[in-house]
């Protein structure tokens, strides 16, 4: 592995990373845009989203979804530019929809955060399975803060970041997209929290875990088996990109407070080389 070095910044709160035909894609959560770079960090595309932007992927015929944090729902991105609701997430979501994993066959699955940190007492959300049609049903409920997800290559296993109880989840995907067979992935003392998450081809989960200043390679087996810090940056999420699917992309920034990030700005994107390729989606 190599040192992380930072190739991006000046962003509020950059989140959900995603790889698509060479270039990195992420929300910058708090500036209400979602951003496109090339694989080394220029700028290639911005655009804003309404309610602010959280969870990325793409439909089969590569109409972008989003998720919308504050309006409860996914748009749809056409080719032209054009947003669409494609599914309204209202009847299971409450507070802050927050990330999505996109399979193959574009079903996107959408977790929220679902109280305040800190403030309100923890209460257990849903996952919401929103269909390529844009119906939508729960997909698993009497989960903890659903955030990072991601679904093995072969489509039959989902992973999930429960935050609010410091665990990874993982699921059999059930041939309606339901998620049946619950079972503990990983268990994490209280400082690592783990948010957004990306698969690599040996079945390790990558976690960043914001108030540990790092990324973790976690394996089901073993724990967690490597880690990565990024020096003065909480970091938030990452993902497996470049050509290789090797090139760990991370996210970070200072502090996840909206009273201070836009003063701030200091969100960043940074780069690290790992041994084993990314795998799965997204």
């Amino acid at each position: 592995m190599t040192s992380p070095q930072i190739i991006a910044k000046g962003f509020l709160f950059p989140e959900c990373p995603r790889w698509r035909d060479g270039a990195f894609w992420f929300s910058d959560c708090h500036d209400g845009k979602v951003i496109q770079l090339s694989a080394d960090g220029e700028l290639l595309d911005s655009f804003s989203v309404p309610g602010k932007p959280s969870g990325l992927g793409w439909l089969p015929d590569g109409q972008m979804l989003i998720v919308s944090i504050g309006e409860l729902c996914v748009y749809r991105r056409d080719s032209g530019g054009e947003l669409h609701r494609h599914g309204d997430l209202s009847a299971f979501h409450r507070f802050h929809s927050n990330d999505m994993v996109v399979d193959r066959n574009g079903n996107a699955y959408v977790g929220e955060v679902g109280f305040r940190m800190g403030i309100d007492e923890p209460r257990e959300t849903a996952v919401v399975l929103v269909r390529p049609d844009g119906s939508v049903d729960a997909a698993a409920q009497s989960l903890f803060t659903p955030n990072g997800s991601v679904i093995s290559e072969d489509g039959k296993t989902f992973i999930v970041a429960e935050s609010a109880a410091n665990r990874l989840t993982a699921f059999t995907i059930a041939s309606d997209g339901k998620l049946i067979d619950r079972r503990l992935f990983a268990e994490f003392e209280k400082a690592d929290i783990p948010d957004g998450i990306c698969l690599d081809a040996e079945g390790c989960v990558w976690i960043a875990s914001p108030f540990t200043n790092s990324v973790a390679r976690v394996s089901e087996r073993d724990g967690i088996v490597d880690r990565i810090t990024v020096p003065d940056n909480r970091v938030y999420a990452c993902m497996l990109g470049g050509a290789d699917r090797r090139d760990l992309y991370i996210c970070c920034a200072p502090t996840h407070d909206t009273r201070k990030t836009a003063a701030l700005r200091g969100g960043a994107i940074a780069l690290a080389r790992v041994a084993v390729p990314g795998s799965g989606f997204p």
